[in-house]
């Protein structure tokens, strides 16, 4: 091991806020970032989820958060103070989002947009007030933007909206990094309610035919907080999805 490798700074002494990170990849990322050393705050919409999720987590706080409020968001980071570093999986992830164009709700597709798309804008809106200039903002995609399958039109549109809007906030920003995650398939509380058979069906063609681990994906939100040369990227968990 090099003299670099021994010597490299991990979380310690930074502060992470997590806004979804009561559940989920969120709560994974919360977990992950307190055992590198970092002092966590977590962010969601329901205050028993906030509370559950702190009584899990060492150097832990947390706060109600919605993100389809601008004054609820900006009392929660004006409360949160100084940061370092910014990750957000909040998305309204049991919303149906599935189903053919021919069938679109318009109504509820434009709603979809509210949380993943203008709520994360909303929130990195407001955590640039505090948050360090040589820290990080890690946003969730999803493969579906790069392989979108029939009946993912909204999905596959909202994906694609997060790595675009990555791409622009890395450049605004600056020399604020701005990076994104893309999930493939994971075992998330919300994924686990599908039937077992749908689930393997989904992954059956890939290089590793599985589902991801909550875990797994938020190694991915740490590197990013971590890596001081990666900003505009987004780092695919996937299993190899990609590929196929």
């Amino acid at each position: 091991m090099s003299r670099n490798a021994e010597t490299a700074p991990g979380l310690e002494g930074k502060r992470v806020v997590v806004v979804g990170g009561t559940s989920g990849i969120g709560f994974a990322v919360a977990e992950l970032a307190c055992a590198q050393g970092a002092t966590v705050v977590v962010g969601s919409r329901n205050q028993a989820n906030v509370e559950a999720a702190i009584g899990r987590l060492p150097r832990a706080s947390g706060q109600v958060v919605n993100l389809r409020d601008e004054a609820s968001v900006a009392k929660f980071f004006e409360s949160v103070g100084a940061f370092d570093h910014l990750a957000i999986t909040a998305g309204d992830w049991d919303a149906p989002m599935f189903g053919s164009t021919r069938d679109l709700d318009l109504a509820r597709a434009k709603d979809l947009l509210t949380v993943r798309f203008w709520g994360t804008l909303l929130a990195v809106k407001q955590a640039c007030g505090t948050i360090a200039r040589d820290g990080s903002i890690t946003l969730t995609g999803g493969l579906l933007a790069q392989r979108p399958r029939q009946g993912t039109v909204m999905a596959t549109a909202l994906a694609g909206a997060v790595e675009y809007l990555t791409k622009g906030l890395a450049m605004d920003l600056a020399p604020l990094r701005v990076n994104a995650v893309s999930p493939g398939l994971i075992l998330t509380d919300v994924v686990k309610q599908r039937p077992e058979a749908t689930l393997k069906a989904m992954v059956a063609h890939q290089p590793l035919p599985r589902a991801g681990t909550p875990e797994e994906a938020a190694k991915a939100y740490v590197y990013l907080m971590l890596n001081g040369y990666a900003t505009g990227q987004t780092l695919a968990v996937d299993g190899g999805g990609l590929l196929v």
